[in-house]
């Protein structure tokens, strides 16, 4: 994190504070006190009238945040440098922010801890505004607490209040986290000494770039005597002090990439001997024991190394990392939301290609059942026809039955008349004419039973066609229903057939393309060949003579004057360059 953005996050506390209504406007007296309390604690010189200049269009109500923003940066973050205090500069935006929104009666730390908790959270927090801490840095920041008290971290603990932090959002406040830690959730059974001794530990080596701290004896330049003194190592010096209150500074160790530190034999009656050399001094430190030593000796070598690399404190770098590590997560699952919509979109491109063939499925289907019903309702009125037909004309055989049977009661009846007519003839003298008009009476019966059987034989005939027509129907709505499901087949195999033509087609396609382009690159190697060898032969005819013995007759006149060659080799080249010319043209 960069100084500027370390100050605009201090910077926004404060001008949030002063927000009172939460509208993202502050008054421009508000603005002026805290510009001057800005450059006061930065030792920057404060301009008033620039200020007024900077707002002279905005002298009715307040002024926003991004009014404020050009004139913080070209007026104060651009003139400020090193040589002021971080500390003041953060108690004073702290005094700003805090009595707004601090409760401290609710609290079990003091309001030193807040504070301290307050530059933990500018320190951890996201580089977006409204500040925020994530889940990540609340861990990382909690487990560090609990280890700087000596306790044991409790990863259950933590994971059911983030399942009841992702309920609700997934990050926290700067407030919401000073309530959080001053609530004591995370350090039950510690005391409030110790609690506060853990942040304030953890305050020293994320905020003042503590690395490690304790107390060592160290040899006196001038009286050689040992003393013992608290030693501070940051990233670019050793301060040691008198005490841990660090009130009286004794003297800094200054650190470079062509510092060392190497292990010292015991002497003097000193052990844990170590020597570290700067670029000004050199220094004999003892440690207490073998542990401290090397923990000091390599806790030094680090910071060297680091020097050399021109690398940041390792807290730094594990924030910086911690930070890459969530943006690719982001970016992947950003990439991963944008495969899943694609994948999504082409699964409803596929569900609504399904669905469309489902439809025309159904149309299809419908149409074929609609087709089957008519043909069903058609065989359906047809055998009712037929049906209506054949009792009809079973109607009309028991009617002629009935006729005939009542012609036959007739014809015995007549007969019986013609037999009492016969008795009557044979006794009568004129039985002759009377046997003659019954044989005519009998003539007569018998044409009518000629004409009737004939008539009958006719009505079975007209019944025998009847039938065989309604067999043929019958035949024949087998047939069209099997000439329609022929048909359905026809059509399937015939779309079937198509899309293997057109799939056959493209492969065609495909070859014929191939095949183009493999003729257009033999066509331009033949173009550049002939160019190639249209050069050779012009360069060469230029340049060679054949030298012959002259010839009486006239001379040839070429291009280049009287003709090299005879009237044979002049035939003999112009075939060869029309054959060649006719090859061409075949190429093209």
């Amino acid at each position: 994190m960069s100084q500027r953005d370390e100050l605009l996050k201090c910077i926004w506390h404060a001008f949030t504070a002063l927000d009172v209504d939460k509208s993202g406007k502050v008054s421009k007296s508000q603005l002026k006190v805290l510009s001057h309390n800005l450059c006061t604690v930065m030792k920057i010189p404060h301009n008033p009238a620039a200020l007024e200049e900077h707002f002279k269009d905005d002298d009715e109500g307040p002024v926003s945040n991004q009014g404020y923003m050009p004139y913080l940066n070209k007026f104060i973050l651009d003139k400020v440098s090193d040589d002021f205090d971080r500390q003041d500069f953060h108690k004073m935006c702290w005094t700003l922010c805090s009595k707004k929104n601090l409760q401290q009666s609710q609290l079990l730390i003091s309001n030193d801890d807040s504070f301290k908790i307050w530059c933990i959270f500018n320190f951890l927090s996201e580089d977006r505004y409204p500040l925020i801490i994530v889940t990540e840095e609340i861990e990382y920041f909690l487990r560090k607490l609990t280890e700087a008290m000596g306790g044991s971290w409790v990863e259950e603990r933590f994971e059911d209040y983030k399942l009841q932090l992702d309920s609700k959002q997934h990050c926290l406040s700067v407030w919401e986290l000073i309530r959080l830690v001053g609530s004591g959730h995370f350090s039950k059974g510690m005391d409030k000494q110790g609690f506060s001794m853990g942040i304030n530990e953890v305050y020293q080596e994320l905020i003042l770039d503590v690395l490690k701290q304790g107390y060592l004896m160290k040899k006196g330049h001038k009286r050689k005597n040992w003393t013992e003194r608290w030693f501070v190592l940051k990233p670019n010096f050793i301060s040691y002090y008198v005490g841990e209150d660090l009130a009286d500074n004794k003297g800094n160790i200054l650190l470079d990439g062509n510092c060392s530190v190497e292990p010292l034999p015991d002497k003097e009656g000193k052990k844990c001997l170590f020597l570290i050399k700067s670029s000004l001094k050199s220094f004999e430190i003892s440690a207490s024991d073998k542990k401290k030593k090397q923990e000091w000796i390599q806790a030094i070598q680090t910071c060297v190394s680091l020097l050399r690399q021109c690398r940041q404190a390792p807290h730094c770098e594990a924030r910086q990392k911690r930070r890459e590590m969530r943006l690719r997560q982001q970016a992947e699952q950003e990439e991963l939301q944008l495969r899943m919509r694609e994948l999504q979109m082409a699964n409803e491109l596929k569900q609504q290609e399904l669905e469309n063939m489902r439809k025309a499925l159904e149309e299809a289907a419908s149409d074929a059942a609609e087709e089957e019903r008519r043909r069903l309702q058609t065989q359906t009125e047809l055998q009712d026809r037929y049906r209506m037909d054949l009792e009809r004309e079973k109607m009309v055989r028991q009617q002629m039955e009935k006729q005939v049977a009542q012609k036959s009661t007739e014809l015995e009846q007549y007969l019986q008349r013609v037999r009492e007519l016969e008795d009557m003839y044979r006794q009568l003298e004129d039985a002759l004419e009377d046997e003659r008009r019954a044989r005519q009476d009998e003539e007569t019966v018998r044409k009518l039973q000629a004409r009737l059987l004939e008539e009958e034989a006719m009505k079975r005939s007209e019944l025998e066609q009847i039938h065989l027509r309604q067999q043929q129907a019958i035949t024949e709505t087998e047939a069209e229903k099997q000439e329609l499901e022929k048909e359905r087949l026809a059509k399937e195999s015939a779309l079937q057939a198509a899309m293997k033509q057109l799939e056959q087609l493209e492969q065609e396609r495909q070859g014929t393309l191939e095949q183009y382009q493999t003729v257009m690159k033999k066509l331009e190697d033949a173009t550049n060949n002939t160019r190639s060898w249209k050069h050779k032969v012009a360069a060469h005819e230029g340049m060679l003579r054949l030298i012959q013995p002259g010839s009486k007759g006239q001379a040839l006149i070429t291009n280049w004057g009287p003709a090299a060659f005879s009237d044979a080799e002049l035939s003999l080249r112009e075939k060869k360059w029309q054959d060649m010319k006719n090859q061409v043209n075949q190429a093209q």
